[in-house]
């Protein structure tokens, strides 16, 4: 064994660099988060939470759509719902601020895991998919549209997060999910696969599909 075996690798100049950019980056976009949340507001203004930017926390396996699909999903919200109906937002963060923007008077609710979207104030709804019922009793088929993107392709997962859309929906579903999970979604929620595909900022491995029990590929067009 020479010498230069026992060498650790050493990561260019311009490596450190990027990385350093990037820590730099999700710290401040952190301490903007925790400076609002920290704030007296109970109910902020919409500008004041438009310019916050969220990074991807991985360890809660969160993946942000690209912008493509972001708009795609939000037309199809719109075109899905009354002017004064109701939308539920369940383990899919990417979509609210562009839904919120487009929504007029329909109200859009976000049931989600990581408490730093608690910052849309009435909004949001702390959830658990490993305690799928533990919600507010009147949301109880409250929802024209529930859009569901479960953070994990598990069986388990799935089933629950299910169990939680069934509980909140009056009948329009939406589902974003791996391939894997096609014949489970449509064996507890009725629904097919549709021609739209969603993508993601940061490509992923696994196939990933759309799936609804209403025509939603009618309302993207």
């Amino acid at each position: 064994m020479t010498d230069s075996d026992d060498e650790v690798p050493q990561l260019s100049a311009a490596t450190l660099a990027a990385l350093q950019e990037y820590y730099t980056e999700c710290q401040e976009r952190d301490d903007q988060i925790h400076q609002i949340m920290n704030d007296d507001h109970i109910n902020l203004r919409q500008d004041e939470t438009d310019n916050v930017i969220f990074g991807e926390d991985w360890q809660l396996s969160q993946f942000w759509y690209d912008d493509e699909t972001v708009d795609a999903l939000v037309k199809g919200a719109i075109e899905a719902t009354e002017v004064d109906g109701k939308i539920g937002l369940i383990s899919c963060p990417t979509l609210y601020k562009s839904l919120k923007r487009q929504a007029g008077d329909r109200t859009v609710t976000l049931f989600e895991y990581d408490t730093r979207f608690s910052i849309f104030g009435k909004d949001f709804v702390r959830y658990d998919y490993k305690s799928p019922l533990n919600l507010p009793r009147d949301m109880s088929s409250m929802y024209d549209l529930i859009i569901a993107d479960p953070p994990f392709l598990s069986e388990e997962c799935l089933t629950k997060t299910a169990v939680t859309m069934k509980f909140l929906t009056k009948r329009n579903l939406v589902l974003c999910t791996g391939a894997v999970m096609e014949d489970l979604a449509e064996r507890l929620l009725d629904l097919k696969k549709c021609k739209f595909e969603p993508h993601h900022k940061n490509n992923l491995a696994n196939e990933f599909y759309c799936y609804s029990n209403f025509n939603f590929d009618k309302l993207l067009q």
